[in-house]
């Protein structure tokens, strides 16, 4: 547990080489620090120290009531502090990729790389209709919480409850969303089992965190990707419909020098099999 100068409580997770090239790992909508990740022998052989921290409201980090995107700056940075992390690298899946392009802009001298899977593109990106393409749930949600936090919290806090008691129950509701690619991969025992225990951590003790990155992502994200300034790599499965692929179509031409790979066949959770490789180029 790492204390923000506001008071705030951040739980943190450290896994993989204890000298290795540090990489903080921001985790996914809904997520928690215990979220997917390669083994520990995977992480060895990469060199990397990984780190991933409950977002404010997930787990048992305090919820930050309004905050922002670019919120994870700051928690970042104070987490690498108490760490004595000079600089450091990210890698941010789905949700998490928002706030690791936060950290990518506003932590210029201390992000040395930032890998991006399967995020979504700022709610007023320029040119980008952003709900073309998207599955008919996550429209559902981001419409509403556009609408304002009263529109949203009563029934995610319900269906965080139902996630928490039956957390298969989320991959069974998403799965008529699921293209054959995604169904596919979270066949998989292992991941099934790490998913479960990542839900049931993100709503320990409410759905704050749940609802706090679906408002984020719906307002201002407090930073411009164009100023963002540190190598920045991109992935994106070609049949994504929860964050659509137009997405980090449009992250490319905006991201200075960003290098994007659309990967044909592969779909939204086709981000856990490239991890592995996202953490060997952001580590260097």
């Amino acid at each position: 547990m790492i204390k923000a100068a506001d008071g705030r409580a951040l739980a943190v997770e450290i896994l993989g080489d204890p000298r290795g090239r540090p990489v903080f790992l921001l985790h996914g909508t809904p997520g928690s620090r215990v979220g997917p990740h390669p083994r520990t022998t995977v992480l060895y052989r990469l060199g990397v120290r990984l780190i991933s921290f409950d977002r404010p409201g997930y787990g048992d980090s305090t919820r930050l009531p309004g905050r922002r995107v670019s919120a994870a700056a700051a928690d970042v940075r104070t987490i690498a502090d108490e760490l004595g992390l000079t600089d450091f690298a990210i890698l941010g899946r789905s949700g998490g990729g928002p706030h690791a392009l936060a950290c990518a802009a506003l932590l210029p001298d201390r992000v040395a790389r930032v890998a991006v899977l399967v995020s979504l593109a700022p709610r007023a990106a320029a040119g980008l209709d952003w709900y073309a393409g998207m599955t008919p749930s996550n429209v559902r949600a981001y419409r509403e919480a556009e609408r304002g936090h009263d529109r949203i919290a009563d029934a995610m806090q319900f269906r965080s409850q139902q996630i928490k008691d039956d957390p298969v129950s989320l991959l069974k509701g998403l799965r008529p969303e699921l293209p054959p690619t995604d169904r596919e991969v979270v066949a998989d025992a292992g991941l099934r089992r790490m998913l479960q225990s990542n839900y049931v951590e993100a709503f320990r003790h409410s759905a704050d965190g749940w609802i706090d990155d679906v408002l984020a992502f719906t307002a201002d994200w407090g930073f411009k990707v164009e100023d963002i300034a540190v190598p920045t790599w991109l992935w994106h499965g070609a049949d994504d419909q929860f964050s659509p692929v137009e997405h980090s179509r449009w992250l490319a031409d905006h991201v200075p020098g960003a290098t994007l790979f659309l990967e044909p066949g592969a779909a939204h959770f086709g981000a856990f099999r490239v991890m592995t490789a996202a953490l060997g180029w952001a580590a260097g």
